[in-house]
């Protein structure tokens, strides 16, 4: 896809689509009021029909006006004329989607923008190519039937934007480009199902976007591997499975880049039956996305690459199944992390703060600037926010606030919640250092308070994103969350 941007008068822009916007009774934005004085008012004349009357996503797909230098004319619905950020994602979105449906190779979106201080010219076009990309994402499907023919969208020019603004717009539409793609590789990762995305799968993965990047290094630890760094907690998880886990280690060095590196930990159970605690079946088949943590920061280390950012980061990836058989790991058994800490396993379905525990101590050899671990963690999280907001929680306030601003910035929302020393205390044993749950209460909290237990010393963010990486029903897959937070995060340190 070509992003590009326009400055001057949309009517003039040569292009196959004109895409504007259309306000509720027919009202027409200021730019459609352009195009209606070019066609000497036939599209006015033609809303006053009253065919089109401007409901916020509704579109219609016009032939072009006399005068005009677009082949045709796309009405998108906007609401009402005061624009809000949702209204505007939700019309361009509606946009993109319309002329996918459409053999149109290129054209210039016009959309009445939110005002500035909402939405400044760098956000605009960063989300505006975010948005189209995620318009444009068709799911990875198995399917044997023919398959659609792909959109043949293939540029696409946002505007118009101020002479003076054009550099910070393309500079913005590179970044959401970037998102975009890393996006599109976290939900193609995390749709496919457990029998395809095997620990092995998701290793190679790794090793080939190591591939289409060299300043990415990726190793592999194989199980031996693993238990020569004693991760008892991780190999306590995979103990049931046939498939053999995998340690992913990625190394991005960032050109001129001189500071300790951001590391990214990302929960890779690539399916989830919960063990010997076996899940109630129905929705068991949504554990394949159970390794969304571990797609986001694959996903995330493919944007630091493209956009070659001045940053040091390392991407950890712990990788198994948690089946249940006869040498499952049991309720009650004590195992030993790589810390040291002995383990009471209470409730074998909590296994991502298993794997995720060693994973957090192998980052202590980086002497990382942060650590921010991304998981689908906990039911409880997504009982507390919905699947609206990412949990944030961490041991440090600064980095918790950082992550959630970039979340505002980025339409890609998180709320900080509370990890204290309270929570710490309900995850005490009589057997052990510390058990792995600690009954229903707060129990998003308490499964931070465990993973704090191995990241003392370290400037350390976990990110719950239970109710947001992934919708289910009708609608089943994942949503590329939390990239575009993600981006906004690496590419405003990238700039300190």
């Amino acid at each position: 896809m070509q992003f590009e941007i326009f400055t001057g008068s949309a009517a003039q822009t040569q292009t196959d689509c004109l895409v504007i916007g259309v306000h509720e009774s027919g009202t027409l934005s200021s730019v459609g009021s352009g195009v209606d004085r070019q066609s000497a008012g036939k599209l006015s004349k033609f809303l006053k029909s009253g065919d089109f009357p401007g409901r916020l996503g509704d579109t219609l797909l016009l032939p072009a006006f006399p005068r005009m230098k677009a082949s045709r004319l796309l009405l998108v619905g906007q609401g009402k004329s005061e624009v809000t950020r949702k209204a505007w994602r939700k019309a361009l979105h509606a946009a993109v989607g319309a002329l996918a449906r459409t053999r149109c190779k290129s054209a210039a979106i016009a959309l009445t923008r939110p005002a500035n201080r909402e939405l400044d010219d760098y956000l605009f076009a960063r989300s505006a190519a975010e948005i189209t990309h995620s318009a444009l994402y068709r799911v990875n499907d198995l399917k044997s039937g023919k398959r659609p023919p792909a959109p043949e969208l293939a540029r696409v020019k946002f505007g118009p934007i101020r002479t003076s603004s054009g550099a910070t717009a393309r500079r913005g539409l590179r970044h959401g480009d970037a998102s975009g793609n890393g996006a599109a590789l976290m939900r193609n990762l995390a749709n496919l199902p457990g029998n395809v995305c095997t620990p092995s799968y998701l290793a190679d993965q790794a090793r080939q976007l190591g591939g289409r990047h060299k300043d990415i290094k990726v190793r592999v630890l194989e199980e031996s591997e693993i238990r020569a760094e004693k991760m008892g907690c991780f190999l306590s998880v995979t103990a049931g499975s046939d498939q053999p886990p995998r340690f992913i280690v990625m190394e991005y060095k960032g050109p001129r880049a001189s500071r300790a590196p951001i590391v990214l930990v990302g929960k890779g159970i690539t399916f989830d039956t919960g063990g010997i605690s076996l899940k109630d079946p129905p929705g068991m088949d949504e554990m394949k996305f159970d390794m969304s943590g571990a797609a986001a920061v694959i996903g995330a280390m493919s944007v630091v690459a493209e956009l070659q950012l001045p940053l040091n980061v390392v991407g950890l990836v712990p990788t198994c199944e948690n089946m249940p058989s006869g040498r499952a790991t049991k309720p009650g058994d004590i195992v030993t992390s790589a810390a040291g800490l002995t383990v009471e396993i209470l409730n074998t379905d909590a296994e991502g703060r298993l794997i995720l525990s060693d994973a957090l101590h192998y980052a202590r050899r980086y002497k990382p600037q942060a650590v921010i671990d991304l998981a689908t963690l906990t039911g409880a999280c997504v009982i507390a926010l919905g699947h609206h907001h990412t949990g944030v929680m961490a041991n440090d306030d600064e980095l918790a606030q950082e992550l959630v601003s970039s979340g505002v910035r980025a339409d890609d929302r998180a709320w900080h919640l509370p990890c204290t020393e309270e929570y710490a205390d309900q995850l005490k044993s009589n057997f052990a250092d510390l058990a792995n749950v600690a009954g229903r209460d707060g129990g998003a909290l308490t499964a931070a308070a465990f993973l704090a237990k191995f990241t003392e010393g370290m400037r350390w963010a976990h990110m719950d994103i239970a109710g947001s990486a992934y919708v289910g029903g009708a609608a089943k897959g994942s949503t590329g969350r939390p990239i575009a937070l993600l981006t906004d995060f690496l590419v405003r340190r990238a700039s300190r």
